[in-house]
């Protein structure tokens, strides 16, 4: 009987907890969750502080991408850091591509603005078409960003060869990147915050999942190794 009793206790030693499920359960489910919030948030945040120079908002979204592809990997857990630093290197091979989509959006937008207050079927024509390709610039920024954070070896030639094939290269992977692009804003709106901080970095991850199906990551700088791609 005291045997018994003796193994009874030590069975009892080795159980978990109560509400603590073996693997990690309900618990380990949460962390990731909050996980898959807070780390792009924080990319986010690096990111939103790199565009206040207006025209650093595609190699800010590249460096993003590259912060979320070390954390996706698990190579790294430090989105905003990772954004910050890899910037330099996004910026002197993007910049001329980032100056050049500036411009365009603005002459798009403005274009919009003054075709919105017009009437008659070439109005509503030339409307549509500029709608199309503010459409279409979407996902290509999208996967352009994502390629870059995947390939931070390449040059920007590659990523756009890269990138085109991503957003284009099937209907349903541009139509899932600008899905997502458009449904995050209104999803993360009851937050302040939310479509800011979420609205790039989520259509952000897709791309680079998306990216991860087609082709392996290319050989990346080690961790804290200063990123230099190509011009």
């Amino acid at each position: 009987m005291a045997g018994l009793n003796v193994g009874a206790r030590a069975a009892l030693r080795r159980r978990p907890p109560a509400g603590r499920s073996r693997g990690g359960g309900w618990e380990s489910a949460a962390l990731r969750v909050l996980e898959f919030v807070a780390y792009p948030a924080l990319a986010g945040c690096a990111l939103l502080l790199l565009c206040v120079g207006v025209v650093t908002w595609l190699p800010a979204l590249a460096a993003a991408g590259y912060a979320l592809d070390r954390w996706r990997d698990g190579d790294h857990a430090r989105p905003f850091l990772d954004t910050l630093r890899a910037f330099g290197g996004y910026w002197r091979a993007l910049w001329r591509h980032a100056v050049a989509s500036t411009a365009v959006a603005a002459l798009l937008a403005g274009n919009l603005v003054f075709l919105a207050g017009r009437s008659g079927p070439p109005a509503v024509a030339l409307l549509a078409l500029q709608l199309g390709l503010v459409l279409a610039l979407v996902p290509y920024h999208l996967a352009l960003a994502a390629a870059a954070g995947r390939d931070p070896g390449g040059d920007a030639r590659r990523w756009v060869r890269a990138a085109l094939f991503l957003a284009f290269g099937s209907p349903r992977r541009g139509v899932a990147l600008l899905g997502v692009a458009l449904a995050v804003p209104l999803l993360t709106s009851p937050s302040a915050l939310g479509p800011l901080l979420l609205g790039p970095t989520l259509p952000l991850l897709l791309g680079l999942r998306m990216a991860a199906r087609l082709a392996p990551a290319p050989d990346r700088p080690a961790a804290g190794a200063a990123l230099a791609p190509t011009a």
